[in-house]
């Protein structure tokens, strides 16, 4: 079983900006971007940049960066503004962060069957941990830690919660649909 570190995806989605386009088919780039687009509304990921294995593929105008993948192939895209993406790279490059302004980043497809732990954002097996979360569609949005007060940190309240809350990359989870009981 190959481990879904988000250390690795964030150096391929942020970072890395060095991966060969050239074994990508013209069709397979196409569904990739428009797979990344899917994550967040049109009137955002239209104008986006699209990264596909760490090489940016669309150059867009709106500070937006869309991904086909939270994880490598895991097919859950997700769309960052720019306060999300420096926290990505704050945390593959294992550096602190602070929030000082409001950061979105959009999951419209969520993320099931690719969720992480809720505390520990380098779980090496996230699907084994005690705190194994995963949601349908879901806002992710970063706040100066003093906006968190009051905020639980348990995803299964129903609503909002905190999650890596003991980390400089904590977050609100903003369920927007509910995941499918099977």
């Amino acid at each position: 079983m190959v481990k879904r570190l988000i250390p690795k995806l964030l150096f391929v989605a942020v970072a890395g900006f060095a991966g060969s386009m050239n074994s990508i088919a013209e069709d397979d780039l196409q569904a990739l971007v428009a797979r990344a687009k899917s994550a967040a509304p049109a009137e955002i990921s239209g104008k986006a940049t699209v990264i596909v294995d760490g090489k940016e593929v669309v150059k867009g105008t709106n500070g937006w960066v869309c991904l086909p993948d939270t994880f490598p192939d895991d097919g859950m895209p997700m769309c960052n503004d720019p306060v999300w993406m420096e926290m990505l790279d704050a945390m593959v490059n294992k550096k602190d962060f602070k929030a000082d302004r409001i950061g979105i980043s959009y999951m419209l497809q969520g993320d099931l069957g690719a969720g992480v732990s809720n505390s520990d954002p380098y779980h090496s097996d996230p699907k084994k941990a005690d705190d194994y979360v995963e949601m349908g569609a879901h806002l992710m949005i970063i706040v100066p830690e003093e906006m968190l007060k009051g905020l639980t940190d348990d995803p299964s309240n129903g609503g909002p919660y905190i999650m890596w809350k003991d980390t400089p990359y904590r977050h609100i989870m903003v369920p927007i649909s509910p995941k499918p009981l099977n």
